[in-house]
């Protein structure tokens, strides 16, 4: 069965919406800097009117304002998180790795580059899984499956394990150079950007690195732009080689 939202909960969500739509009206007096253009500005103007009408809101209405904007609350909400920060999934506590495990380790890594080399990707993966159970302490494996993991398309496990890598090695240029092709294979090009960014940063001179920066550039100004939707929150090679 279904049940009436109470009061406080339409009224929060009141709140919210002029909050949103405060927000809109905020990129539409400074629509250069939000780089809106004239079909952009259009639709926020719509997308502002048909908010206010569905929830029943009005500039008016200032008993709804809160004390934060809603950029600051969004912005603070998410400032600990990024596309490309490591992440701690996957990863147990480190204990310390026998020399016997880590000479197999080795060498499942090496059986798995051969692999690659073969075109054999998902024999390689099962190579530098295995590699991993034996010395997770090693951000190369993660990063050579991440390449085997993108050979065969699977570009989200792609980006974790690269993650997984920078976790073990926060300085591994690779694993970032890496994560940047899943996501430019996701078409997701901005975090890839970022991804290439950081590779550069770690190793300024590496020009596969730069070429695949300026590539994810230029993707990015060859996008359409799309205008901002308000309803959202409402909907129900710098990877080249192994070592």
């Amino acid at each position: 069965c279904s049940v009436s939202p109470t009061s406080d909960y339409r009224q929060v969500i009141q709140r919210l919406v002029y909050s949103m739509v405060q927000f809109l009206r905020s990129q539409l007096e400074d629509a250069t800097s939000s780089g809106l253009q004239e079909e952009g500005i259009e639709s926020v103007e719509v997308a502002m009117q048909c908010l206010e009408t569905a929830y029943g809101v009005s500039q008016e209405n200032s008993e709804l304002a809160v004390s934060r904007s809603l950029y600051d609350i969004f912005s603070e909400a998410t400032k600990t998180e990024s596309p490309i920060q490591p992440s701690t999934a996957g990863i147990k506590e480190s204990k310390p790795v026998c020399d016997e495990d880590k000479a197999e380790a080795e060498d499942l890594k090496n059986q798995g580059n051969q692999l690659m080399r073969e075109e054999k990707y998902t024999q390689a993966l099962d190579c530098y899984t295995k590699a991993i159970s034996k010395n997770s302490t090693n951000g190369v494996y993660y990063c050579n499956r991440a390449a085997a993991h993108s050979k065969l398309n699977n570009h989200k496990d792609a980006i974790e394990d690269c993650k997984r890598a920078l976790q073990v090695e926060p300085q591994y240029s690779k694993a970032y150079g890496r994560m940047g092709l899943a996501y430019s294979s996701l078409n997701d090009h901005q975090k890839a950007k970022e991804c290439y960014q950081k590779a550069l940063e770690l190793e300024p001179d590496n020009e596969s690195y730069r070429g695949n920066l300026s590539i994810a550039e230029e993707k990015i100004r060859s996008q359409p732009q799309a205008p901002p939707n308000p309803f959202a929150a409402f909907g129900g090679g710098g990877g080249g080689g192994f070592p």
